[in-house]
């Protein structure tokens, strides 16, 4: 995979630069995910993506995952959380935004740091988190909506 070398010292780089680099691994991961729940047509599996990467699904995963961060997990966490982000979602709240802003930061973090077994626990636990939300368990699309 490619390790791209961003800084020395990941305490030196810009929460917002973290969540980024977090928000393309976690999609891709999400991606894989919904192309394994049942190859269909590009729009169900953008559908189900799309329920696993909304902010409002992040930011739960990140308020069940809190328990389990570590004290440089939790911080990488906040510093996402509290930025300054220039632009906000147009389809999740304030607070729902900051959260997975944290959440996207923390894997950022994980991955530039070379920490992908706990990176990748933390993504599968979140989608585990999203997938037993009662009555919206993603699942392959195969019926007539």
């Amino acid at each position: 995979m490619i390790k791209p070398f961003i800084a020395a010292d990941l305490r030196e780089v810009s929460p917002l630069v973290l969540a980024y680099i977090g928000d393309s691994i976690y999609e891709v991961y999400a991606r894989c995910k919904s192309a394994t729940l049942g190859a269909g047509s590009n729009n169900k599996m953008h559908n189900n993506t799309v329920r696993y990467v909304s902010a409002e699904a992040q930011a739960m995963s990140a308020r069940a995952l809190a328990g389990e961060l570590t004290e440089i997990e939790s911080d990488y966490f906040r510093r996402g959380k509290n930025s300054n982000p220039h632009a906000v979602s147009k389809n999740a709240n304030h607070a729902d935004y900051m959260y997975a802003t944290g959440f996207e930061a923390l894997l950022g973090y994980l991955f530039l740091n070379n920490e992908e077994p706990r990176m990748e626990y933390l993504i599968y636990k979140s989608f585990d988190i999203c997938d037993g939300i009662a009555g919206s368990k993603i699942e392959p699309e195969d019926k007539e909506e």
